[in-house]
Order: structure tokens, then C-alpha cells, then sequence
């Protein structure tokens, strides 16, 4: 399905599971797709609306590079849940996608009624942070400009992803090829136009965003262990769940851990 705002054309996929009078947004990571929750979809009750974000999916057409900010993304959300009529979601959001979930939530907190964050930031509380940041986001963008190739792989070594050497073989094609088939220039300007150094600071927002928040970590993933023990310190209605044998894609590397999260947090809500 496909679902024009002003500037672009969404392509979404709305998945009918049962009658449960439940809705759920799912937002994917960096140089990920609506594909990145094929494992779990069909795991959940209800409707399930996963979207290409952004200049992201298959070979997707170049977007003008402003249009990346978080606040033209998050009216495009808004649009797009209109456009469905659906109010009284719940939204997930994953890394990036956990960061624009985020954002989402605390502007428009009536359309959310459960949020949760898998291995996301409310950003980077300095602006000496935020500037470091945007170098290192910056330079990264020129690198994909340059040898997209080259970038993949480099960033396929990152520590942070190293857990998902143990995933099968076919997840990892799938991962792979997820990320090789995208639109460099694209992921160049997400970077630039939306990466965490550019990103609002929205931790001063957490205490006093009300709506009933899951956060989501793996226990290899150090850095966001620490992250999410933070948030769930300023949050008034959160709870932290820490996957065993995952590190940051929990719902890739462990889905039917991260599927039984989702369950029991949905019968509390």
C-alpha cells in the first residue's frame, strides 16, 4: 500500500492478525525497512502497520535532504495515521526508529497509548555532545557518498553489531542485502538531517511523558543497558526489560523473547 503525504510516498503494510481491537506502528532502525519486522508481525494481536521510513526500503527515490528532520517525519506519521484513521497505538520504535517513536510520543502523546523503545536514546543531553556527534555523523555521510560498499561493511563490523555474527546465515543475507540495496544519498542525508547529533535533546521531556512505556535491551549491549536504566529513572510509567543472549536488534536476535516482552506488556495495557 502506498500513502502520499505533501513531499513523499510511503510504501506501508498494514497486517491483519486477529479481531483484537489492537494497533500497533512498528519503526525500523538505520538502513533498515518494513521488512525488519517479518519475524514478528504475525506474533501480534491485532493490526500491525509497518512502514518504510524515510528515503529507506529498496532502491528508494532520492528525497530532498531537509525533508529528513524529525519534526517533517513526525508530521508525515501523523498523516499517515489519519489517513488510516488510527488513534490509541501502540508504537515501537527501534534505534533510529526508537528515537522518532520518542519524538512522536512527546508531541503527540493522544494518539500514543503504549510505547516501546528498543535500544533507543533520548538523545545527547550537551551540545559539546551533539557537536562531536555531528562530525563523526557527517564524515560518515561522505563516506557513503563516496563507497557505499565500503560503508556497509565497516559498519556491519561495529562492535555494537557483532552479536549478529550469531544469527543464521539467511538472517545474515537478509541483513545485508537489506542494507546494500538502499539509496546512498538518502542514507547519507538521514545521517545529517536526523542523526543523534542533530536530534532534539528529549531527556528533560521523560518525566513528563505519562503514556505507559516498555523499554527494551539486550544484555550484550552495554552502552544502551546504561541508556535505558537512565531513561527508566526520569520516565513515570516505564519498565526495563533486558533480553538475555541479545545484543542491540533484540527483535532480530531473539524474536520470540522479544514477542513474549511485547505480550506481557500488552495484557498490562
Amino acid at each position: 500500500m502506498r500513502i502520499d503525504t505533501k513531499e513523499y510516498c510511503y510504501n506501508v503494510q498494514v497486517t491483519v492478525n486477529n479481531k483484537d481491537n489492537v494497533k500497533w506502528l512498528l519503526l525500523h532502525g538505520f538502513m533498515g525497512s518494513h521488512h525488519d519486522f517479518d519475524q514478528i508481525i504475525r506474533r501480534l494481536p491485532g493490526q500491525v502497520l509497518t512502514i518504510d521510513l524515510l528515503g529507506f526500503g529498496d532502491k528508494m527515490p532520492t528525497v530532498a535532504p531537509e525533508q529528513f528532520r524529525m519534526s517533517n517525519q513526525i508530521d508525515d506519521l501523523v498523516h499517515i495515521l489519519k489517513q488510516l484513521d488510527w488513534h490509541d497505538i501502540k508504537l515501537l520504535g527501534y534505534s533510529m526508529g526508537g528515537r522518532l517513536a520518542l519524538g512522536f510520543a512527546i508531541s503527540h502523546p493522544y494518539l500514543v497509548h503504549q510505547l516501546y523503545l528498543e535500544s533507543a536514546t533520548a538523545g545527547l543531553k550537551t551540545p559539546q555532545e551533539r557537536d562531536v556527534r555531528c562530525q563523526a555523523d557527517f564524515q560518515k555521510a561522505e563516506q557513503i557518498e563516496d563507497n557505499f560498499a565500503d560503508f556497509v561493511a565497516s559498519w556491519e563490523k561495529m562492535p555494537l553489531f557483532s552479536t549478529q555474527q550469531n544469527v543464521t546465515v539467511a538472517q545474515k543475507k537478509f541483513m545485508h542485502e537489506q542494507r546494500i540495496n538502499q539509496n546512498p544519498i538518502n542514507v547519507a542525508n538521514s545521517l545529517r538531517y536526523m542523526g543523534t547529533g542533530v536530534q532534539k535533546n528529549y531527556w528533560p521531556n521523560l518525566k513528563t511523558l505519562d503514556i505507559p512505556t516498555q523499554l527494551i535491551v539486550g544484555e550484550l549491549d552495554n552502552k544502551f543497558i546504561d541508556i535505558a536504566q537512565n531513561m527508566l529513572t526520569l520516565l513515570p510509567n516505564a519498565l526495563l526489560t533486558i533480553t538475555q543472549n541479545a545484543g542491540h536488534n533484540v527483535h532480530f536476535e531473539q524474536p520470540a523473547k522479544f514477542v513474549e516482552v511485547l505480550h506481557v506488556s500488552n495484557k498490562k495495557n
